[in-house]
């Protein structure tokens, strides 16, 4: 007779995927993780560091409860590379050693962080769940960092363990258990079936780009004896697959929520599971987007995904489904027909059609603020990367990478392409500085331009193109509070949706926060820590890359002065005090300028150079 303990027993397998938790990797993992904490809060003036005396270079931090101590390299703009293997951590009053801990440092520190105090314990587990993945990498990641200098782009981005550069608490996926985490997680490079709905077609929004209609959207990702098997179960249920339209789903997605959640819609079949795909798919670092390992060709697919992540819950609108691939198609044309930017070989990756579920009853509850629940049921599709012969695609995050043994990837590729380290730092801000420059200052267009989503394409190991990508959602043309630009009569209808008002003045940050301080000062610093190419030298040849594009185009000199990238310094945007504030959604993405957290200024290290 079984029991309710032999219904429920744990086997050993599922005791063994915890086996990367042990007090080794532990301890590295608190030490890295640590480090950046420290670097990053006080980079954001969290933190104010006082330099311990007699001591060159060392530093220490004062809480209620321990005091902190660490050898730094400060770097432009007010970068700190912490040494994870010098940190040490006494006791107060009794200067005792303690283990170095980023969650007591937390906790320590969470009044002066300004986490309000019913958020702390989910920005602590988002924290533990960030040293959890750090672990299993550190057991798990056995890639050197020339290993990956010819790996291919799968290869490439399950290697990648750091998430974003600045944020503290990158990899929450609040939701997760430890079969899901081996499962779904990038970093584990675990290939992946999506699962395929039949969603009544009344009840559902589908767009297409331009080219591109259902068939032929249909035909290009399933094959036909696939998708004939998908007719064939609707027949069987007495159902008419004109009736419907298929969508895919987060196998996670479908277990833990749209079986549950929209039960009833299930039960009226208005939702007809049909059964996992026959593609095998690899996660990306942005968790809920898939690369198609079986057939590279085929597009990627984004799935909504209710597991909190970084600061969102990581769903997908069914309503901005709509405009989607609309708006896609007008960056495309804009950027397509602009000669500066061909030169660049800069294009963007199309979110080719979209799909989502409107029905049920949680869209007739929806307010003027969607909320997670009516963020559930959908997905897009999305381009992949053209190469030629001798070209490689790469993450753009890769260069911010060290391996297990902290050597780092940007060093080894410097390296391999033989170039002098400045003419290589050159080439590759031609492809990203200069193209993401020049769509700010010709068409007031901004992208969110951070490592994981641009796809940079190299040949010999030197960057010769890159490809942007998450448009639909993250792009934005902006206006200033000056005389109206782009008004909105003159844009198709979908592309109102990502017309930004923003404070004249703060356009810049587009640049000056999202490029040079939320990417380029991380590899200005990596650079220079390995002794590749000083920090001064760095900045040298970012401020030429722009002075060239503006001697290129001195027709858009008012732009130039009103966009103003060189100037002396610029407002100082602060990410993790954005998570620090609201850890289940930093920013409002229907009105992001306003949740800025700026505090005060930062010297922009392109000035004077």
């Amino acid at each position: 007779m079984s029991t309710v303990v032999d219904l429920h027993a744990t086997s050993q397998e599922a005791f063994d995927a915890a086996d990367h938790l042990e007090p080794a990797t532990l301890e590295r993992a608190q030490r890295r993780l640590t480090a950046k904490a420290i670097g990053e809060l006080t980079h954001e003036r969290l933190l104010s560091p006082t330099p311990v005396p007699d001591a060159a270079g060392w530093w220490e931090v004062r809480t209620v409860a321990s005091v902190w101590r660490f050898h730094a390299h400060v770097h432009e703009p007010e970068h700190w590379s912490v040494d994870p293997a010098s940190l040490l951590r006494a006791d107060v009053e009794q200067d005792v050693t303690r283990p170095v801990d980023v969650l007591e440092l937390v906790a320590e520190l969470h009044e002066e962080l300004g986490i309000p105090d019913h958020l702390v314990a989910v920005y602590l587990e988002e924290l533990s769940a960030t040293l959890a993945a750090a672990c299993w990498s550190d057991v798990h990641h056995d890639h050197s960092a020339e290993d990956l200098l010819d790996a291919d782009l799968a290869t490439t981005e399950a290697a990648m363990h750091e998430g974003h550069p600045a944020f503290i608490a990158t990899n929450g996926r609040i939701g997760y258990g430890l079969d899901d985490y081996r499962a779904y997680a990038p970093e584990t490079g675990s290939e992946v079936h999506l699962v395929w709905l039949a969603v009544r077609r009344e009840h559902t929004v589908l767009a297409v780009g331009d080219g591109i209609d259902e068939d032929t959207l249909y035909a290009g990702e399933l094959d036909a004896d696939e998708r004939a098997g998908f007719e064939l179960r609707l027949r069987s249920l007495g159902l008419d697959p004109r009736d419907y339209l298929l969508v895919p789903a987060h196998p996670w997605q479908w277990t833990n929520k749209l079986a549950i959640t929209f039960a009833a819609d299930v039960a009226r079949r208005d939702v007809v599971p049909l059964g996992p795909g026959r593609d095998a798919y690899r996660a990306q670092q942005s968790v809920r987007t898939f690369l198609n390992v079986s057939d590279p060709s085929r597009l990627y697919v984004k799935t909504a995904l209710s597991v909190q992540n970084m600061g969102f819950m990581r769903g997908l609108s069914p309503h901005y489904m709509r405009g989607t691939p609309a708006i896609n198609d007008w960056v495309h044309r804009l950027v397509a027909d602009d000669a500066e930017l061909r030169r660049c070989g800069f294009e963007v990756l199309r979110e080719r059609a979209a799909v989502g579920y409107t029905g049920g009853v949680y869209q007739q509850v929806a307010g003027v603020r969607r909320g997670p629940y009516q963020k559930m049921f959908a997905a897009l599709w999305r381009e992949t990367p053209t190469l030629v012969a001798g070209e490689r695609a790469a993450t753009m995050a890769s260069l911010l990478h060290r391996d297990r043994d902290g050597r780092s990837l940007v060093a080894a590729t410097v390296r391999a392409s033989g170039l002098d380290p400045a003419d290589w730092v050159r080439r590759y801000l031609d492809v990203y500085l200069r193209p993401v420059a020049h769509c700010l200052w010709a068409h007031d267009l901004a992208f969110m331009p951070h490592g994981e989503n641009l796809i940079l394409v190299l040949r010999d190991h030197v960057p010769v193109r890159a490809y942007m990508k998450d448009v639909g959602e993250e792009v934005a043309l902006l206006v200033g509070d000056g005389p109206e630009a782009h008004p909105e009569h003159e844009l198709p209808e979908a592309v109102r949706r990502i017309r930004a008002t923003v404070p004249e003045g703060q356009q810049s940050l587009a640049v000056l926060t999202d490029v040079l301080d939320g990417f380029l000062r991380f590899l200005a610093a990596i650079l220079a820590d390995d002794g590749v190419l000083p920090g001064a030298d760095f900045w040298t040849v970012a401020a030429e890359c722009l002075r060239d594009l503006q001697a290129d185009h001195p027709e858009l000199a008012d732009q130039h002065a009103r966009y103003d990238l060189l100037a002396p310094d610029f407002e100082h945007s602060c990410l993790n005090r954005l998570q620090l504030r609201n850890t289940l959604e930093m920013v409002d993405l229907a009105d992001q300028a306003t949740s800025l957290q700026l505090v005060g200024r930062l010297a922009n290290p392109l000035h004077g150079r």
